[in-house]
């Protein structure tokens, strides 16, 4: 009898904890309505980032707040977050998981008024530093210590190892991998390889400017870039070989979004110098949480008769391709012990079939040549390295994963908003 009264008050103290847990989120947040989002493949999609457009939103609800909002499935909060980016529509980006053919239906509680703020684990990240309270000396930059900043013009004295941007560049990390673009005339893209889930870049080079060439606690740079262009690196395809965004009149940085689910950063190549002449090329940089590809959007200013990406040659590696086809994505990827320390590291570029003029090699790189349509061209790039947790550690895995998300790309989740 002792226990089952035991049983009893446990139970209904749960029931009271949870009754005033959710009268909470109903009173704070007194305004609803539905979704569906459905998955309408045979595989189960984990931390998908789905996006929601505020002003379709408010087609159907007017009132609604992006300032004060939550995200609700069978009773459980889901990570989101709102997008602001100037000269971008405004969005909301949340997580959830879906299993085969899976149709969910989810609401969304808010204000109507006024600003609140939900805390949710940041697992995305963009870092930009630069050293301050120091001087120039020629091309270094001497004392100063490094701070964050959201805008960066590189400096006229600006190139290699002038150790004035802390890790040599503008990166950015999801919990699974890190990144870094080179701001300087090598416009090479490097990748750190994580052992932990954490974010990491905040705390990166603070212990000398190059250890993280060295194995620390969280990972460590894991690519030799050289005059390659790394992995996912933009350029175009002159003379049977990559010209990069090498020499500009001007490059500038910003940070558009370092959110906990979602990041994203914008370099602007102005007066990029090609046999065709001068244009300016923008690439916005995106990744979400527990994902590794970057999202590349290229706007280019002045028709260009390509542009290109791909992935540094290396002895130790196999080329993979997706078979052909004229729809939807494919992939140029290489896998093997091609990390600077030997271990087995894989690389893909993303691209729309509808895009590619050719899969090519130059002397230093694995190739895509793309077409832009307008002006405008999106690929995505990925790497894979076995230390991650939970991390790929064979050539099939890696195949199979690169399925898996040509396949998600080609078959977004659904919305419908009710």
């Amino acid at each position: 009898m002792k226990n089952i009264l035991s049983k009893f008050f446990l139970t209904f103290l749960l029931i009271i904890l949870y009754g005033c847990n959710g009268g909470g989120i109903t009173s704070e947040y007194p305004e609803s309505f539905s979704f569906t989002a459905t998955n309408q493949l045979n595989i189960d999609r984990e931390d998908a980032c789905l996006f929601l457009n505020i002003a379709t939103i408010k087609e159907k609800h007017p009132d609604f707040n992006p300032q004060a909002f939550v995200i609700i499935e069978n009773q459980k909060e889901l990570p989101s977050q709102n997008i602001n980016i100037k000269d971008k529509e405004e969005e909301i980006a949340f997580l959830a998981d879906f299993s085969q053919k899976e149709s969910k239906n989810i609401s969304i509680r808010y204000a109507k008024k006024g600003s609140k703020k939900r805390e949710y684990p940041k697992r995305t990240q963009s870092v930009l530093s630069i050293k301050c309270g120091g001087k120039w000396v020629e091309n270094k930059y001497k004392g100063g210590t490094f701070k964050d900043t959201n805008y960066l013009k590189i400096p006229a004295q600006h190139t290699d190892h002038s150790e004035f941007i802390r890790f040599e560049g503008v990166g950015w990390e999801s919990d699974k991998v890190g990144y870094r673009s080179y701001l300087d005339w090598r416009n090479g893209l490097d990748i750190f390889g994580k052992e932990v889930s954490d974010m990491v870049l905040q705390d990166v080079g603070l212990d000398g400017f190059e250890s993280y060439h060295e194995t620390s606690n969280w990972g460590q740079d894991i690519l030799k870039v050289g005059d390659a262009l790394g992995i996912g690196a933009v350029g175009t395809w002159e003379n049977g070989k990559v010209e990069k965004v090498s020499k500009t009149d001007n490059l500038i940085c910003d940070i558009l979004a370092d959110g906990v689910i979602y990041s994203s950063l914008r370099i602007k190549y102005l007066g990029w110098e090609t046999n065709s002449g001068k244009r300016d090329l923008i690439s916005k940089l995106s990744i979400t949480a527990g994902s590794r590809p970057t999202k590349n959007d290229i706007t280019v200013d002045k028709n260009i008769p390509n542009l290109c990406t791909g992935i540094v040659k290396s002895e130790n590696n196999k080329i993979l391709k997706s078979k052909n086809k004229e729809e939807g994505w494919g992939y140029l990827a290489s896998y093997g012990n091609q990390s600077i320390i030997g271990d087995k590291l894989g690389m893909a570029i993303l691209y729309r079939n509808k895009d590619k003029l050719m899969i090519t090699e130059d002397e230093l790189n694995n190739v895509v040549v793309l077409k832009p349509v307008e002006g405008q061209l999106t690929y995505y790039f990925l790497a894979a390295w076995e230390q991650e947790t939970g991390g790929i550690k064979s050539e099939e895995e890696f195949i199979s994963s690169l399925e898996k998300i040509t396949k998600e790309l080609e078959t977004p989740i659904s919305i419908e908003i009710m």
